[in-house]
């Protein structure tokens, strides 16, 4: 048997994917059923607790093939990136929405009645994808019967231009570990979230994306980068806004800032090494 991904493979020696029967040993196979979630932002965790790593988040609006239900668990695929880990099932939906619009702005929220006043407000964030099912006034009502302001979405096939400006709206926005919202984010999350504001989508970590996402530059040619480079170290990545500034979300600065690149590499360099390759998008 060749050994997969097991972020990308749904596969446990006691369950797995039926797409891999033949491809992995398990106990038993599943066809996966497709659920929603229903949350406006969901933790991705690595096993199926609470304080286990989160490995990414969910957006509201994205599909999940869900495998396995246990104890308040579910075993998901994500169906954007084909990320795999357990999400709170109580965020999960059978009731599938068809999305008209995504959230176009860092952060927006939704209201019970559409008025800005009105309480509970829930917090939601970039890409966040909706089902819009009329209007009133300002604000757009969704399939469960709540109100965003319109002003802050755009219909699902509208994209942004320019991703590194997208990028950049999340300066100052804190690290977090798996983390792809304007509440924390990591290195590759914030390459992720994006790309995917402007209908690119990417893999989540930072070793798929070095892998998949345009073509490499050579390593040391750094007097040639330009807006929009990709620049990665082993487990870190990085955006040129210039030729000469870099801007990432890292555990140094403990978020998101832009810093010369030269300072980059000279302090990572000492803790994690030189730069593996130089990635330029062909957008």
């Amino acid at each position: 048997m060749t050994k997969l991904d097991p972020r990308l493979n749904a596969c446990r020696p006691d369950i797995a994917d039926a797409s891999l029967i033949g491809k992995v040993e398990a106990q038993r196979f599943v066809q996966p059923r497709l659920m929603q979630l229903a949350e406006p932002h969901v933790s991705l965790h690595s096993a199926p607790r609470f304080d286990a790593m989160q490995v990414t988040q969910a957006l509201m609006g994205e599909t999940v093939r869900l495998f396995d239900e246990k104890e308040g668990w579910a075993w998901v695929q994500l169906a954007a990136d084909g990320y795999v880990g357990y999400v709170n099932g109580n965020a999960l939906s059978a009731r599938i929405v068809t999305p008209t619009h995504r959230v176009a702005v860092p952060a927006t929220f939704i209201y019970p009645q559409p008025n800005l006043k009105s309480q509970p407000a829930i917090p939601l964030t970039l890409n966040a994808q909706l089902g819009v099912t009329g209007e009133s006034g300002a604000f757009s009502q969704i399939a469960d019967g709540r109100f965003v302001f319109t002003a802050h979405l755009k219909p699902s096939g509208a994209f942004e231009r320019d991703f590194v400006s997208v990028a950049e709206m999340f300066r100052h926005v804190p690290y977090l570990w798996g983390g792809k919202s304007v509440h924390g984010l990591d290195c590759s999350g914030l390459v992720q979230l994006a790309l995917e504001a402007c209908g690119w989508r990417a893999l989540r970590d930072t070793d798929m994306q070095e892998a998949s996402l345009g073509e490499r530059l050579a390593a040391k040619d750094l007097d040639l980068l330009r807006r929009g480079d990709l620049v990665f170290w082993k487990g870190h990545v990085g955006i040129m806004t210039d030729a000469e500034t870099l801007l990432h979300a890292n555990g140094h600065h403990m978020m998101v800032v832009a810093e010369p690149l030269k300072h980059a590499v000279d302090r990572i360099a000492q803790r994690y090494g030189e730069i593996t390759s130089i990635r330029r998008l062909l957008i």
